[in-house]
């Protein structure tokens, strides 16, 4: 959780400062390699080894370990006074402490006839925005417990009701000034300033078919991608920054202020892509991320290939068929960028470097199908079409188990959400008694305490909405 070196203001040994605890770190340590050592009924496809198996440790770093508190009191404390510790936390932590000892309880959202949530992302500790299948991008107050629409960006085209086919994509950029979604016409995507969301610019001309995910390089640079196999690369540079965010109505006449005032939005930019790419090998661009580590773009094509981008040159580097992969639909990359893929029955760990599966986790409810994945920490989290959450622990191995109950993994079951209208014969298997949402979006706050999750019904013929707050 957390981890100071405590330096002493008086006399020469810290409180945490017991040699006993030398003992207790021998022991713990000799469980866990003999635990190792031990041959599982069925091997493991990917192991690693520590670098020794020494138990014997020097007497500086048996120095270090009885000057360091892991105690969470001893952190807060050394942070208020401002010491010279040296402090260290593990910001995964309380999501791992709330999961495991069954603490989240979940907050329905109505969202009345709106039909399939498809992203979402926190804009602070109380608003969360996010895009629906019917075009509508909403954001909602956790305090206030409301619902607000935020006007769509519609192009200089025009936009017919065919070519607007859901929201699918919003991302932030890493500085929260901005945030990047779809617009009106489902083939351009729109940019709003935050914290006010007022409508910065359109990005058209780059697509011609809808944008399935886009994510931000950095502060300037967007990259989207979209069914016709496309990736597009934006700059927001500083003169689009100083677009005004109104005219001044006085100025404009009463002709441009009665134009004004039948638009939907204020006055807003247009810009075009810097660059088009072509994803070679592609079917369908379904999702992107940005690995930071390695500093390229991963692509999902619905064909079952995985696609990687030079991010600085902008070029395509390789492509790899995933095995028997199928209805692969999200991505998700850690930190250190290890690859998590959804499929329709398992989530697939990747090796960066190789695109090689290093560990195959199969779902532990039968065709369910996986739809969204995220890290938070060494945690991966999973959403099903099924309406559960799952979580599994990348250094464990294995999905996390409660300390309430040792006999049962941690898992999430979201509540049914909405439904128009039930039909009257079964639909794909659907049934009214069975039914369950599918998550197709889900993230955390930025203390990692609160869990948003969101979707409806999986048969594409069904309208309806699922959304709630776990916390």
């Amino acid at each position: 959780m957390s981890k100071t070196l405590k330096r002493p203001v008086s006399g020469q040994r810290p409180s945490c400062y017991i040699p006993s605890r030398l003992e207790d770190r021998r022991i713990r340590n000799r469980t866990l390699r003999q635990e190792r050592r031990r041959k599982p009924d069925k091997p493991d496809d990917f192991v690693t080894y520590e670098d020794s198996d020494s138990e014997e440790e020097t007497p500086s770093q048996q120095h270090q370990v009885l000057s360091t508190s892991y105690n969470f009191v001893d952190y807060i404390r050394s942070r208020e006074s401002d010491l010279s510790d040296e402090r260290t936390i593990d910001p995964a932590y309380a999501s791992r402490h709330i999961l495991t000892h069954d603490m989240f309880r979940e907050t329905p959202i109505a969202l009345g006839n709106i039909n399939k949530v498809f992203c979402s992302q926190w804009l602070s500790n109380r608003q969360v925005v996010f895009g629906t299948k019917c075009n509508k991008l909403m954001v909602y107050d956790v305090n206030m417990r409301r619902v607000d629409a935020i006007p769509t960006l519609p192009n200089s085209h025009g936009a017919s009701p065919d070519t607007q086919s859901g929201i699918h994509a919003c991302q932030i950029n890493p500085s929260h000034s901005l945030l990047a979604t779809g617009a009106r016409h489902s083939a351009d995507i729109a940019l709003y300033r935050l914290p006010t969301l007022d409508p910065l610019c359109i990005g058209e001309n780059a697509h011609r078919d809808w944008v399935f995910d886009m994510c931000w390089l950095d502060d300037q640079f967007l990259v989207s991608g979209s069914r016709d196999t496309k990736l597009a690369l934006w700059r927001v540079n500083e003169d689009l920054m100083d677009f005004p965010v109104a005219k001044d109505a006085e100025e404009e006449g009463d002709q441009q202020h009665q134009q004004q005032q039948q638009q939907d939005v204020p006055s807003y930019a247009h810009i075009s892509p810097i660059a088009v790419k072509e994803c070679r090998g592609a079917q369908k661009i379904r999702a992107i991320c940005f690995n930071k580590e390695y500093r390229e773009l991963a692509l999902l094509s619905l064909n079952g290939y995985m696609h990687l981008f030079n991010a600085e040159t902008f070029s395509q580097k390789l492509s790899r068929k995933l095995p028997n992969c199928q209805e692969n639909v999200c991505i998700a990359c850690q930190p250190n960028g290890l690859y998590a893929v959804g499929c329709r029955s398992y989530t697939l760990l990747l090796d960066p470097r190789t695109l090689q599966a290093v560990k195959k986790i199969a779902s532990r409810y039968s065709g369910c199908g996986i739809r969204s994945a995220s890290f938070q920490g060494n945690i991966l989290t999973i959403g099903t079409g099924m309406g559960m959450l799952m979580f599994f622990d990348i250094r464990a191995g294995k999905y996390l188990e409660s300390c309430i109950n040792s006999s049962r993994t941690v898992v999430l079951k979201a509540s049914k959400g909405y439904v128009a209208q039930f039909p009257d014969e079964e639909i794909d298997g659907f049934q009214q008694n069975k039914y369950s949402p599918a998550i197709y979006t889900h993230c955390y706050d930025s203390s990692g305490t609160r869990l948003f999750t969101a979707g409806g019904p999986l048969p594409a013929t069904l309208i309806g909405n699922y959304a709630g707050i776990w916390q």
